[in-house]
C-alpha cells in the first residue's frame, strides 16, 4: 500500500514551537520522514495492508532574505539538509506577502484577548476643539509578514494524487480547517491519517468516523515526548555533505529530539485501494 504524506511546513513549525518553544534544540531539524514512518508503522491494520511510504510532500514559502536575513539563512540550510538526506521527495513552494497594516493599539487582558489602549493621565489626545477626547483610539502601524499558498498547495497536491491513483493512502500534517472539503473527499476514496502538529485540539473540520468513506482512518497529535530517529544531526551549513542513507543513524547524543504521538482508536482491517484504482 503506496502511503503520500502532505506537510503544511507552517503548520508542522509553529505546532512545534508551541510544544518545544524558542529555547529547546534539535525540533527546528525534525526529519520529516522519519517521523512520518514511525507515525504509519504503529497502524496495524496499515501494517497489514504492507503500507510504505513511497511519497513525501513538503509544502512551505520562502522568507524573504531582504525582511529576514537570518530566517532565511536558516529555512534553506533545512531545506538543503531535507533534500540532501531525502527526507522529502517534492517541496512545493508558496509565497510570503509583506505588507504595512494598520491598527488600533491594546495590551491582553487576562485571557488574552485585546483590550484598546486609551488615553489616560499625562498622555491626553484633545479633538479639534482642543477638548480632551478619553475615547480616542491610537492606531499603529506595523510590517506584517504572511505566508501564502502552503494550505492550497497541500489540499491541490492531495488530490491530484489520490485521484491519479498515485497513493493507495495518504497523511495529512496540519490542523488547518480550510483542508476540511479536501480530506474530506480524499477520505471517500482512500484511507487518510490526519497529524495536528500543536497543542490545540484538533480542529472540528477536520474531524470524522475512522469508517467514513472507505475507512481505517485515523488521528494523531503530536506531543512533546523522545523520538531519537526523527531529528537530524545538527547541520553543517557549509558541508550539508551527500544523502544520509535510510539505514544510518540521523541522532547522535545530546540532539534532542522532537516526536510525538497519543494513541487515538481506529479500525485496524486491512486498508482498501481507492476506487477506480488498480
Amino acid at each position: 500500500m503506496r502511503v503520500g504524506a502532505y506537510v503544511d511546513a507552517y503548520n508542522l513549525y509553529y505546532g512545534m514551537r508551541a510544544h518545544c518553544g524558542r529555547g529547546t534544540s534539535g525540533w527546528r531539524w525534525l526529519d520529516v520522514r522519519a517521523l512520518l514512518t514511525t507515525l504509519i508503522g504503529e497502524r496495524i491494520g496499515w501494517c497489514q495492508a504492507g503500507a510504505r511510504l513511497d511519497r513525501v510532500v513538503y509544502c512551505t514559502a520562502a522568507i524573504s532574505a531582504r525582511d529576514n536575513p537570518s530566517g532565511h539563512h536558516d529555512q534553506d540550510v533545512y531545506l538543503q539538509a531535507l533534500r540532501a538526506s531525502g527526507s522529502v521527495d517534492h517541496i512545493e513552494f508558496g509565497r510570503y506577502v509583506t505588507r504595512v497594516r494598520r491598527a488600533p493599539l491594546a495590551v491582553q487582558d487576562r485571557r488574552g484577548r485585546p483590550v484598546l489602549t486609551r488615553p489616560s493621565g499625562p498622555m491626553m489626545v484633545k479633538d479639534r476643539a482642543g477638548v480632551d477626547d478619553p475615547d480616542a483610539t491610537f492606531m499603529v502601524s506595523t510590517a506584517h509578514r504572511e505566508e501564502k499558498g502552503s494550505d492550497v498547495n497541500v489540499a491541490s497536491l492531495l488530490l491530484l494524487d489520490v485521484l491519479d491513483c498515485r497513493v493507495d493512502a495518504a497523511v495529512v500534517v496540519s490542523n488547518d480547517s480550510d483542508l476540511a472539503l479536501p480530506i474530506r473527499a480524499a477520505r471517500n476514496r482512500v484511507p487518510v491519517g490526519l497529524v495536528n502538529p500543536g497543542t490545540s485540539y484538533i480542529a472540528g473540520e477536520l474531524k470524522a468516523t475512522p469508517t467514513a468513506g472507505v475507512g481505517d482512518h485515523w488521528w494523531r497529535q503530536l506531543t512533546l515526548m523522545t523520538a531519537p530517529a526523527t531529528s537530524f544531526p545538527t547541520p553543517q551549513p557549509a558541508t550539508l555533505g551527500p544523502p544520509v542513507g535510510r539505514d544510518q543513524p540521523r541522532c547522535p547524543p545530546g540532539v534532542a529530539s522532537t516526536a510525538v504521538v497519543q494513541v487515538s482508536s481506529t479500525s485496524t482491517r486491512p486498508a482498501p485501494r481507492g476506487p477506480g484504482c488498480s
